[in-house]
């Protein structure tokens, strides 16, 4: 991908996108699209059934990533109105209806900061973000799907589908958030996932496995559900902190330190997050600064504990 500021840098920008492109895919086709510079990522659930049915079910906020790739998404989004989302809900259920298509799939946008939104993509299948939209919905996607490959009729029409709470999903890569994400491999000494009410953990990993070099480095997904977006926020930090995992290195951390930043508390954050706030320093900060306070609290507890009155026993 090339960005083009200027008119007079299109040939030249081109030709490298060319070049790349053959060099890598033996391709050298080039698309040109609308470059928005600080753009929200917003993604619309879809569903539909072999008989011209297609509902949405609303929209998820996916713009904190690192490398393009999506890290943490909620639901549902803090930026959009109720009329905007009724808008990109009719748009997406039109993508879905143009290529007659069946089945669970996310139609993709880019939304500026003057709330106009583009096309991205339509993702043709479940996504790993689905149980937010399922915490929100209180739908089982998964069940859909199956009803609908069975040939059966959606259950649900599009008034009966309501927004109820607020869910954040964080996806738990054995990442190093420390060095630039890089992927982290290695023994699995301890792994124990957070449990409470509101709080989900899909995995495939237990404590004793090793963690390879071969596959996608997600361990998990977690997420968490609250009646308001502050509630499930506060549910994502605790569950981080009562999630233990010693062998590898993961993005737990991060996600800590963007449920805790204030431009993702407040809602005014866009896929530029990462480059915008966070850098390793930030986190070790944070690190050593919460250490700091253990230590701290640690010392008052014994130093009250010394100063208690002890009264000798004497055996009989």
């Amino acid at each position: 991908m090339r960005i083009v500021e200027n008119e007079q840098n299109v040939a030249e920008q081109m030709k490298r996108a060319i070049s790349e492109a053959t060099t890598a895919f033996g391709d050298g086709s080039v698309f040109i699209e609308k470059y928005i510079s600080s753009p929200r990522h917003i993604e619309i659930q879809i569903m539909a059934d072999n008989y011209g049915n297609v509902i949405h079910l609303f929209e998820r906020e996916c713009s904190i990533q690192r490398r393009h790739q999506k890290v943490i998404e909620e639901a549902p989004s803090t930026v959009l109105t109720p009329a905007l989302r009724e808008k990109m809900g009719k748009a997406a259920i039109l993508v879905a209806k143009s290529c007659n298509y069946v089945g669970a799939g996310t139609v993709e946008f880019l939304l500026d900061d003057t709330q106009n939104f583009y096309f991205l993509e339509m993702n043709t299948r479940l996504q790993v973000e689905h149980p937010v939209t399922e915490f929100i919905t209180g739908l089982d996607l998964v069940a859909l799907q199956i009803k609908v490959a069975r040939g059966e009729k959606l259950p649900l029409c599009q008034e009966d589908v309501q927004i109820k709470g607020h869910a954040i999903e964080l996806r738990v890569y054995a990442e190093d958030p420390m060095n630039d994400f890089l992927p982290s491999v290695g023994f699995l000494k301890t792994y124990q996932a957070p449990k409470g009410k509101g709080i989900r953990v899909d995995d495939g990993y237990e404590e004793g496995m090793n963690i390879p070099v071969f596959y996608d480095p997600m361990l998990s997904k977690l997420i968490t559900y609250g009646k308001t977006r502050t509630e499930a926020l506060q549910k994502m930090v605790s569950a981080i902190k009562n999630y233990k995992i010693e062998g590898v290195k993961t993005t737990l951390p991060f996600g800590k330190f963007v449920c805790e930043h204030e431009a993702f508390i407040s809602g005014n954050f866009n896929t530029h997050f990462v480059k915008n706030f966070y850098s390793p320093n930030h986190l070790e900060v944070t690190l050593k600064e919460k250490a700091k306070l253990a230590a701290l609290i640690a010392l008052q507890v014994y130093l009250e504990d010394k100063a208690k009155l002890r009264i000798p026993t004497t055996s009989s």
